[in-house]
């Protein structure tokens, strides 16, 4: 029997493919410091449990396709308090950020439509996109320039007949860049000019770092009618495992094309939504306090990396997370040796090659993301054994 060859084309996430040999490991007794994936240790705020546990009902029933009222006032205030503007009936609830994705991608792309996106890039772009139709064109971008992607010459240069959006992740994932209001206008320009959907990835919105502000498309209303604000609860809260994220959208169009999916699934989960409502509630202690810890697991993560002997790394404005250039020829094959044949004092660690979160053939072999989302001094451990496995790594 035959499989569909878009799926034939999808890869394996690098940030999940080598679960199954740190569990190996742990099952021999030696701890794994995760590094790879962004789950982090923060503690859920408490009222997202208290909601959940007051939900009071009979019966657990379907929510409304597009998602509770309670909910999307709740995020329609969230949005206020950076100057957005989004009525209750622009935002559509939805299962995490993922499904907020795949609907943007399924509703905007045929068979063969492009996309333009920064490398490196979030590894699943590729198969939201892939699955939908259409196909990433990558604007790469490097360290040594900052990650910088928002030139003209770079963007337009991509552009063709089947170019339909150009996906940006502000702060980014995974290199940690921030767009500024220049950048975004720039991006803006391009895209009128040129008749395109802006999609725009938002999740780390308030994680940024050093001085840089919190930017948005959704604030800039000359845009307004081709931007399409992708969003979730997943790491501004500490709330992965809910599942709840959101599109947020001024254009009716776009609006009534989800609508069509989201009806085809029927309703995000009840619950979570209730406990989603409560979190958007939090005030700004909140979030200085958790933007200052990632700050701390940041610097901490960083000042290790910068003992690894030729190691390159750009310390990231943004989110929490860390592209780091290694003196390895290929990072996949050490990643393997840290799992499966080294440990130091019983430990050993892991983190996400970086080759997957490239379109370009041959980019980030030796290259490696890690996620700073567990407490300082075990990022500091976590990157030690890094720097401590190259040495045997290298020295076989």
């Amino acid at each position: 029997m035959k499989l569909s060859q878009k799926v034939a084309v999808m890869q394996h996430s690098p940030i999940r493919k080598f679960n199954r040999y740190a569990r190996e490991a742990e099952e021999k007794g030696i701890k794994v410091y995760r590094l790879n994936i962004g789950q982090p240790d923060v503690k859920t705020p408490e009222c997202f449990m208290e909601a959940v546990k007051s939900f009071d009902e009979k019966i657990v029933a379907y929510a409304e396709s597009e998602g509770t009222e309670s909910l999307q006032r709740a995020i329609s205030e969230y949005f206020k308090r950076y100057g957005i503007d989004f009525k209750k009936e622009e935002i559509m609830v939805t299962d995490g950020g993922s499904e907020a994705l795949s609907m943007i991608f399924h509703s905007i792309l045929d068979e063969g439509d492009e996309v333009l996106i920064a490398e490196p890039f979030y590894t699943n772009y590729h198969n939201f996109v892939t699955a939908a139709g259409g196909k990433i064109v990558p604007l790469t971008a490097k360290a040594e320039d900052g990650y910088d992607y928002a030139k003209k010459e770079l963007i337009e240069g991509a552009i063709t007949e089947k170019t339909r959006a150009i996906c940006c992740t502000s702060p980014g994932n995974p290199t940690g860049r921030v767009l500024s209001e220049e950048d975004m206008r720039l991006i803006g320009e391009l895209a009128q000019k040129h008749d395109l959907w802006i999609i725009s990835d938002e999740v780390y919105r308030e994680f940024v770092y050093d001085g840089k502000r919190i930017t948005s498309f959704g604030a800039m209303k000359e845009f307004s009618d081709r931007v399409i604000i992708a969003d979730s609860i997943s790491k501004r809260f500490s709330a992965c495992g809910a599942r709840i994220g959101c599109i947020a959208s001024k254009n009716p169009d776009i609006t009534d094309a989800i609508m069509k999916l989201a009806q085809g699934r029927l309703s995000s989960p009840t619950l979570e939504q209730v406990g989603a409502a409560a979190l958007y509630g939090l005030g700004n202690d909140y979030y200085n306090e958790v933007v200052e810890e990632y700050r701390g697991r940041r610097d901490a993560a960083y000042e290790e990396l910068m003992k690894i002997p030729g190691a390159f790394c750009l310390k990231p404005a943004g989110a929490f997370y860390m592209m780091a250039r290694l003196p390895v020829a290929d990072v996949e094959d050490f990643l393997m040796f840290l799992l499966t044949q080294f440990e130091d004092r019983g430990e050993t660690v892991m983190f996400a090659p970086a080759e997957g979160f490239y379109a370009t053939p041959g980019l980030g072999k030796d290259e490696m993301r890690i996620a700073y989302v567990l407490n300082r001094d075990d990022m500091r451990r976590g990157v030690e054994l890094i720097r401590l496995g190259i040495e045997k790594y290298n020295g076989r």
